[in-house]
């Protein structure tokens, strides 16, 4: 089974796994409430996968210093 995007892919974007993983979690459950998202032509199909499709496209990002503070 091959998950997409890839995590390589991800950690190019945020390079933290512990924020990259907290941040889609938050974001799954807005995507979950409101039924938004920012993703063109989206590929999943669950909400998780649409926040992390929104991490890649730089859609969904995080501050450089809160994501240094995690680190």
């Amino acid at each position: 089974m091959i998950l997409e995007p890839s995590i390589d892919k991800l950690q190019t974007k945020i390079n933290s796994k512990y924020t990259l993983v907290t941040l889609s979690a938050k974001r799954a459950r807005q995507i979950q409430n409101t039924k938004i998202h920012h993703v063109e032509s989206p590929k999943a199909a669950t909400t998780v996968g649409l926040a992390l499709e929104e991490v890649l496209q730089e859609k969904l990002t995080v501050d450089p210093i809160s994501q240094q503070e995690n680190e």
